[in-house]
């Protein structure tokens, strides 16, 4: 059995916490695709934690974790991230990186800070990761596996190779120190012996898991908005965030998968640029920020202040849509009992024009939201865990809401720890 665990909405939906409530019943959990350019914040037995490449399963001794050949693998962030749960108090994880994945170098991250210089103002809001320059190499082919680690020719050569084009770059386009394959060399040497207790060959694991019916859950980072095909262009990562993608980013037989579980927040929030038809501003928003999350509407990756506005029912929908998900769990519903009342984005207008149909990046600069108003419910709801103790207005968000996405909403949670989650008939 395979379940998919993908965001429906810009990221910071709370897929960590259901990757990690779900994985107590669970044998492997994938991370599929991106790099530690976004984080899952986790708050379990052990304390509270901020996952950026390791799955979410990692505070479980029964589950195997593995990073996919779909992930931008930070050698240097990995080991830290390591680092940081045993010293946390956090048995040392079951870890297989896939022999597949690719090595997201320094110079990826010289080249995504340099850029972003270059454009200044125009600038996509990068976490300057590294990941847009990580996977036009690997899609140019000059990308280094990890399993290129133990062939010192060959990786030898491809340095070479690789900082001919760099330098080119680094020279002539933003006038910075050049590349040395020397340099490089040695520090992948380094990551050799780094990564070697956990090096395997992921795919066949996963394949034969699979065979044998074990339980897996397929973990993705940020959310439909963000994927580079079906998102909001150019405003989007570089990685595939859609379920289908996870088969391949996960080595996961597509015929395997029997459950997409999207995650979206019960208001809306977003890092980085791009529209963003249902936002909020001034006191309004900065009072949604603070309440939100457990401690505030801040990125675990970055710290920046996350852009937050009213539930939008078009664009998730949407990416429900494209993520062929069977069932939505809604997060952060907790966070909104201070408010008077309670706004749904229900259509946009577009030039006159008011359509519920999710548009092309084009036409979403242009829209303006329609919205549906409700009473809030004016009470602290956290850590309920009966659904039908929740008030009745909450009760009614949450119908209005499933009926505007098209898909069942079959969790509400209603704190961030693990267990504080209310499950509907």
């Amino acid at each position: 059995m395979v379940k998919a665990i993908v965001g429906a909405n810009w990221g910071d939906e709370g897929k960590g916490k259901i990757t990690d409530l779900l994985a107590e019943k669970s044998d492997v959990v994938v991370r599929f695709q991106g790099g530690a350019n976004a984080g899952h914040t986790i708050i379990c037995d052990y304390g509270k934690f901020a996952l950026h490449q390791l799955p979410s399963g990692v505070f479980y001794p029964h589950i195997t974790n593995v990073i996919g050949n779909g992930v931008a693998l930070d050698v240097s962030k990995f080991t830290a991230e390591v680092k940081s749960l045993t010293d946390g108090g956090v048995p040392a994880p079951k870890i297989i990186v896939d022999q597949r994945a690719q090595l997201l170098m320094p110079y990826h991250i010289l080249l995504d800070t340099y850029e972003e210089e270059r454009l200044a103002g125009a600038a996509f809001g990068s976490t300057h990761s590294g990941i847009a320059p990580f996977y036009s190499d690997k899609y140019a082919k000059i990308g280094i596996q990890v399993a290129d680690l133990w062939d010192e020719k060959r990786l030898q050569e491809q340095l070479e190779h690789i900082c001919v084009l760099k330098n080119v770059l680094m020279e002539h386009l933003y006038h910075r120190p050049l590349l040395e394959p020397k340099t490089l060399l040695k520090q992948l040497l380094d990551c050799r012996a780094a990564l070697e207790p956990y090096v395997g060959d992921a795919v066949a694991f996963v394949h034969q898991a699979a065979a044998q019916d074990k339980r897996i859950l397929l973990e993705g980072q940020l959310g439909s908005m963000k994927d580079p095909s079906l998102g909001i262009c150019p405003f989007t990562t570089s990685s595939h965030t859609l379920a289908g993608f996870g088969t391949v980013g996960g080595g996961v037989p597509p015929t395997a998968l029997t459950d997409v579980i999207c995650v979206s927040k019960a208001y809306s929030s977003a890092v980085g640029a791009g529209a963003f038809v249902s936002e909020l501003s001034g006191a309004e928003a900065e009072e949604l920020r603070r309440r939100g999350g457990d401690a505030g509407e801040y990125g675990a990756t970055t710290g920046r202040p996350r852009r937050v506005g009213w539930f939008d029912a078009v664009a998730t929908q949407y990416g429900c849509m494209v993520q062929g998900a069977t069932e939505v769990v809604l997060t952060a519903i907790d966070c909104l009992g201070y408010l008077d009342e309670i706004k749904v984005c229900t259509g946009y207008e577009i030039d006159g024009q008011v359509t519920g149909l999710f548009p092309v990046p084009a036409l979403l600069e242009r829209a303006k939201p329609v919205y549906a108003t409700f009473p809030g419910w004016k009470c602290d709801i956290r850590g309920i865990t009966s659904y039908s103790a929740l008030p009745q207005a909450a009760r009614d968000y949450v119908d209005f809401i499933e009926a505007h996405i098209g898909c069942p909403i079959k969790m509400v949670s209603t704190g961030p720890k693990r267990h504080e989650i209310a499950r509907r008939a």
